[in-house]
């Protein structure tokens, strides 16, 4: 009797039975599959796969010179299709009564020779196979009874695959079958059951080197892994990043073309806000623009700390020409800088950038002496707007109470702040240059004073008494900030006096 062919199991449910003349085939394991690991041993010489040695010419589906017949079978229910039973299969006796839950949807005239291309067909035809009494047939006797192969045509395939994968054994025409993803996505789960090597090398290359839709990705995330090809690496590799943190690093060099770009800025900052906004991670967001936040915030406190606080010697022209090197660096940065800032307060993942900003003396106490020199003045007058509106963004998302800061947190952000937005208010040029932006910074200060213990809030609202106009009604936010100010104590005040009263019998 013949042996099974053993192989892993797989569910890909492709089955084979072999039989000569009027014997029936042997069952092969119900269990196992085709997409098989065993050592395959080469077939006789006489059955070599170089057609050309064959003394009449074939032809795909000639029954006057074909020596197998494969017989392919669909299952009739849905289920494992590995548990089609090959003994109740065709019998050479009656080929017509196939498995009881199988039926014959086509039968292809091939030959043993072209077949020996697919690792599986040679395997299945060598004459290790085959009984012993065969093995000494004559070439005559094989032709007059031909070796039957049934496979099993899987629920969600096209018997037309199965063909043309067939077909594709005579006519090596791979380019002009393969022209299209649908065809190999169909092709490509055959070859590899059939452990057709050149035509899986053909379909992955294909895959490869062609775009997707997304259906069609969706179906190939799905096949390929299940295959177990070595060659399944090279789609893999379009779709698995080469290590974990790809995807932060995408971000990064996002976020620093946009705030480095020189041609489009505007679009390209634009785009990469989508991209950040749109993203499923928040925190790996978070990250990226935390290390963003880092970066320009250190470059812009050391252009600072050179130009305020020099520490060359030279002439004249050459420390000139340094300091406005210096602050040229400070601009750009700070532009950077509040892009990143913006985006963070959009998306919420600010705290950081608040409990950073609140942590930095020395670079304010640089501000103010840069801001106090008609010399930043002249090289630098949109500085102060730039410093400035990433503390408002800042102070803002503290005030709304987008970012919960601590009560030491925003005492530090008005402390070493507040003085910087005086400064500013008292440079001439910055004055009328930023009205508006030191008006809704006042605002922003004092709302957020007012979140502070009372002791606090007295220290520093007398600090923003540089905020009053000769007309009280042109600094309402001022005068209401006092005013509560005032109720609290008073307030206070009156709950003392009332603890204090006796009670009335």
């Amino acid at each position: 009797m013949m042996k099974n062919v053993e192989g892993r199991k797989s569910d890909w449910g492709l089955k084979a039975g072999v039989m000569q003349g009027n014997k029936k085939r042997h069952k092969v394991g119900s269990s196992t599959s085709l997409v098989s690991a065993v050592t395959i041993s080469p077939l006789p010489s006489e059955r070599d796969n170089d057609l050309q040695s064959l003394p009449f010419r074939v032809e795909f589906e000639d029954p006057s010179t074909a020596d197998v017949v494969i017989h392919l079978l669909q299952q009739q229910q849905t289920g494992s299709l590995a548990a089609v039973e090959q003994d109740s299969g065709y019998d050479s006796e009656d080929p017509s009564n196939p498995a009881a839950d199988t039926v014959e949807v086509g039968a292809l005239y091939v030959h043993s020779q072209v077949l020996a291309q697919c690792r599986y067909f040679a395997a299945l035809l060598s004459e290790r196979w085959l009984e012993n009494g065969q093995k000494s047939g004559d070439q005559e006797s094989k032709k007059e009874k031909p070796i039957h192969i049934s496979l099993c045509v899987g629920v969600e395939r096209l018997q037309e695959s199965y063909v043309t994968t067939i077909r594709l054994l005579y006519s090596k025409d791979f380019a002009g079958v393969i022209t299209n993803v649908c065809t190999a996505l169909s092709i490509l789960p055959i070859a590899a059951e059939l452990l057709y090597d050149d035509c899986i090398s053909a379909c992955v290359r294909f895959l490869e080197a062609v775009p997707w839709t997304k259906e069609e990705e969706r179906q190939i995330v799905q096949l390929v892994p299940c295959l177990q090809l070595k060659e399944s690496s090279e789609l893999l590799s379009r779709l698995i990043p080469p290590k974990e943190n790809a995807v932060e690093d995408m971000l990064n060099g996002l976020v620093y073309t946009a705030t480095h770009s020189h041609q489009n800025g505007a679009k390209v900052k634009a785009f990469v806000s989508r991209l950040l906004s749109g993203h499923a991670s928040r925190d790996t967001v978070r990250l990226v623009l935390e290390k963003a936040f880092g970066n320009s915030l250190r470059t812009v406190k050391d252009s600072v700390e050179e130009y305020a606080s020099p520490n060359v010697r030279g002439r004249h022209d050459e420390i000139e020409a340094l300091q406005r090197q210096n602050l040229h660096a400070a601009v750009v940065n700070g532009r950077h800088l509040l892009w990143i800032v913006e985006r963070m307060i959009e998306l919420r993942v600010a705290d950081l950038a608040v409990m950073e900003w609140s942590q930095q003396g020395a670079f304010t106490a640089n501000l103010k002496r840069a801001f106090g020199d008609d010399t930043c003045s002249n090289i630098a007058p949109g500085l102060p707007a730039i410093v400035l509106r990433s503390t408002c963004g800042l102070a803002s998302a503290v005030a709304a109470g987008s970012v919960v800061a601590s009560r030491q947190v925003r005492l530090k952000l008005v402390k070493d702040w507040l003085p910087v937005l005086v400064v500013s208010r008292e440079s001439a040029s910055s004055a009328n240059q930023n009205k508006q932006l030191h008006l809704e910074l006042e605002d922003v200060f004092l709302r957020i004073i007012l979140t502070l213990p009372m002791a606090d809030a007295q220290k520093l609202l007398q600090q923003c008494l540089s905020f009053a106009t000769r007309n009280v009604e042109d600094c309402p936010h001022l005068v209401t900030a006092f005013n509560i100010w005032f109720k609290r104590a008073s307030q206070l005040t009156t709950m003392a006096q009332g603890s204090t009263e006796p009670e009335q019998g």
